[in-house]
C-alpha cells in the first residue's frame, strides 16, 4: 500500500519496517540503474549537441557511449561513484518513505482529507522526498563529481574526495545545486505517489478480475509509467542540478566539451529509459499488495 492506509485493519507495517524496506528497494534499484545513471550524467555534462552531426560531441546514443565508456575506461566505468551513490538511494529511500507513511497518517489524523487522494499523495510525496534531498544531498554531489570524471581520475577514493572539495571549494560545496533540487524534486516525487496511485486504480478499473492476480506486474507498469510522466514534467531542473554540482569541476570533464549551452531536453531518451526501470523496480520492491 502506498503511505498510511486507514482502512488497512492493522495491516499497516511500523516505521522500521517502512524504513528498512524504503533502503533495500534504494539498493536493490541502485545495482541495477547504475550504468545508465553514468550515461545519463555523462549526457547532462557534455555541453555540444547529442548529434552524429556534430564534430566535437563525444557521446551521441546510449548504445555509442556505452561502447566507448566501455573502451576508454573499461566495466568499471559503469559503477563510478557506486558507494555514494548506494549510500544515498539508502538515505535517501528510508528517509522518503517513513516520511510518506507519516506525513499521509497526520493527514488522516489531523484533518478530513482522504489519505488516499491525489493531491494528499502529490503534497505528501513531494515534502518527504523534499526532507530526504536535505538529508542526503551532500552524498549525491559526491556521486555526480565520481561519474562525471573520466580518466585520469581527479578523486582516487570516497575519503579523497570529501577532503579535496572541502579544502579546495569550502563546505558549501557539497549543497551545490541544491535549490533546483528542491524545485524540482518537491512535484517529481508528488507527481510520482500520485500518478503511481491513479495508474494503479486505472489499471484495476481496465484489466479483468482475473488479470489483477499478479501484483507485481501492476506495480511494475505502474511504476513505470509514473517515473516517466513525472521525469518528462521536471527534467529540465535536474538538467541544472547536475551542472552546478560539477561547477568548479571542469578540469575532469574536459573532454565532453564546451562551455555552450544546450537544450533542456537534449538527453531525454537516456533519462526515460533510466527512469523507467528505478521507478518500476522501487514501487515493484516496496509496496505491499492492498
Amino acid at each position: 500500500m502506498v503511505g498510511y492506509d486507514p482502512k488497512a485493519d492493522g495491516r499497516n507495517i511500523s516505521n522500521f519496517e517502512v524504513a528498512v524496506a524504503g533502503s533495500v528497494s534504494g539498493l536493490v534499484t541502485r545495482v541495477l540503474i547504475s550504468p545508465l545513471d553514468i550515461i545519463k550524467i555523462r549526457f547532462q555534462l557534455q555541453i555540444e549537441r547529442l548529434s552524429r552531426s556534430d564534430p566535437n560531441a563525444k557521446y551521441h546514443g546510449i548504445l555509442q557511449a556505452s561502447r566507448q565508456i566501455l573502451q576508454e575506461e573499461g566495466p568499471t566505468a559503469f559503477w563510478k561513484g557506486h558507494i555514494p551513490a548506494q549510500l544515498l538511494s539508502i538515505g535517501y529511500g528510508a528517509v522518503q518513505f517513513l516520511s510518506f507513511e507519516l506525513l499521509t497518517e497526520l493527514v488522516h489524523r489531523a484533518s478530513e482529507h482522504d489519505a488516499r487522494d491525489f493531491s494528499v499523495h502529490f503534497v505528501c510525496g513531494g515534502l518527504s522526498a523534499c526532507v530526504a534531498t536535505l538529508a542526503v544531498h551532500p552524498v549525491d554531489v559526491l556521486r555526480t563529481r565520481f561519474a562525471a570524471q573520466g580518466e585520469p581520475r581527479v578523486y582516487k577514493t570516497l575519503r579523497d574526495a570529501v577532503v579535496t572539495m572541502y579544502r579546495t571549494e569550502g563546505p558549501l560545496v557539497f549543497y551545490k545545486g541544491l535549490n533546483p533540487t528542491m524545485l524540482a524534486i518537491f512535484p517529481y516525487a508528488g507527481f510520482q505517489f500520485s500518478f503511481y496511485s491513479s495508474l494503479k486504480h486505472a489499471y484495476e478499473w481496465v484489466m479483468p478480475a482475473e488479470g489483477r492476480k499478479d501484483g507485481n506486474l501492476k506495480n511494475l507498469l505502474c511504476g513505470s509509467g509514473a517515473g516517466v510522466i513525472s521525469k518528462t514534467l521536471t527534467y529540465p531542473l535536474d538538467l541544472f542540478k547536475k551542472r552546478l554540482q560539477v561547477g568548479g569541476f571542469e578540469q575532469a570533464r574536459a573532454t565532453f566539451g564546451q562551455q555552450i549551452f544546450i537544450g533542456s531536453y537534449e538527453v531525454s531518451s537516456a533519462v526515460l529509459t533510466k527512469r523507467i526501470e528505478p521507478t518500476s523496480v522501487l514501487f515493484m520492491c516496496f509496496f505491499e499488495e492492498d
